[in-house]
């Protein structure tokens, strides 16, 4: 899950309970979605490359926390979502979106069942308002509260293949019982935390949601863990770069309100079996039976021009399609792109003897290859979201 890139001119961005430790570290900072968030630290090709082969910090305190409670909260989300949330047992999470009635994606989201009654829906930044808004309007014929719960958190991230190590020291929590999408209450470094296996990166990690005014000394005290096993800050650049790796969507480019979960791939998350009605059932519906009339698709550039959000992808010279996420790939060394294509240039595209796939790069037609998603899964395949 993820956010756009939006701002306020009116009003200077909010900060997180840890600004002022990335302003003492240097941070180049940025307004991302009407927060001051950390961009880079230093490289950002060595915040992504620690996450691949070690690990990297995050702050991500600029999500959306929503509380669901009440007899009523899991009917409720039934109806609000595309997933059937009745069905997630507590301690388990799941990724699946909040669709417009014509089945457009509003935001997607991951949803935490913490107890029978009571749900965590973590929403991006820039459509916070927009969910909780939805949500509201969505559940006021169950028994069930919705309150926005983001100023009570700081939500930190680490990921890469040493997170578990790294945090092992600092737990009680045997940290190999926690699946894949499962979270628990926790004493982190002495503090309690919400302690989730759940990240954005393609790789192993955590995600701690933990008090506001423990996020400072935590953050130390996982980086003075963390230093002998090559553990960095992490900027939003390289946070960018590897969803993109992963195939993981960014809200604003992969979804928007003209996407439908079937348009991205990710028909998997609705529920067209479960009881009851949901908003955007009907229409969504028709879209899995007629089929998408775009594919999206990953591209790797064959020259080392970068293809970038909204340039156009051509099949023979003729546009068919547009990226929607591009940059260079740390990790495979060579241009990587998403794109919407058209179904029946994707299908030719498959045979690069029936045509020439390119993007058109400021004007030049640059030869690219189609490949399925996601364009890197880590050793184990877990990376998929769940």
């Amino acid at each position: 899950m993820t956010e756009t890139r939006t701002g306020s001119a009116a009003a200077p961005p909010r900060r997180t309970p840890l600004t002022s430790v990335h302003s003492e570290l240097g941070a180049s900072l940025t307004d991302f979605a009407g927060w001051l968030m950390p961009l880079r630290y230093g490289s950002e090709t060595a915040e992504h490359n620690a996450v691949r082969t070690a690990a990297g910090l995050f702050d991500l305190s600029h999500m959306g926390e929503l509380a669901v409670a009440g007899p009523g909260a899991a009917a409720a989300l039934d109806y609000a979502l595309t997933g059937q949330l009745s069905a997630l047992q507590p301690g388990r999470a799941r990724y699946t979106m909040i669709c417009a009635p014509d089945g457009g994606v509003l935001d997607d989201l991951i949803v935490y069942r913490l107890g029978d009654a009571e749900f965590l829906v973590v929403a991006n930044a820039a459509n916070t308002g927009v969910v909780v808004t939805a949500l509201t309007e969505r559940t006021a014929g169950y028994d069930a509260r919705i309150s926005d719960r983001t100023d009570d958190y700081a939500l930190i991230a680490i990921q890469g293949p040493r997170a578990a190590a790294i945090l092992a020291g600092l737990t009680a929590t045997d940290l190999s019982t926690v699946r894949y999408y499962a979270s628990c209450p926790a004493q982190l470094a002495g503090r309690q935390v919400l302690l989730a296996r759940t990240g954005y990166t393609g790789e192993d990690g955590f995600e701690i949601f933990a008090a506001p005014w423990d996020a400072a000394q935590l953050w130390a005290d996982i980086s003075a863990s963390g230093a002998s096993e090559g553990l960095i800050p992490a900027g939003l650049a390289a946070r960018d770069t590897l969803r993109l790796e992963a195939g993981m969507p960014l809200y604003g480019n992969e979804l928007t309100p003209d996407i439908t979960p079937y348009d991205a791939g990710l028909g998997r998350v609705v529920r067209l079996d479960k009881p009851g009605d949901f908003v955007g059932r009907a229409a969504l519906a028709a879209r899995a039976e007629a089929g998408p009339d775009r594919q999206l698709v990953g591209l790797i550039g064959q020259s080392r021009r970068v293809p970038r959000h909204s340039y156009n992808v051509l099949w023979d010279d003729a546009p068919c399609g547009t990226v929607t996420s591009g940059a260079p790939s740390p990790t495979l060394g060579v241009p990587i792109a998403m794109a919407y294509v058209r179904p029946d240039a994707a299908r030719q595209a498959a045979d690069p003897a029936r045509g020439q796939l390119a993007v058109d790069v400021r004007g030049q037609a640059e030869p690219a290859r189609l490949v399925e998603l996601p364009f890197y899964r880590r050793a184990d395949g877990a990376a998929r979201r769940s």
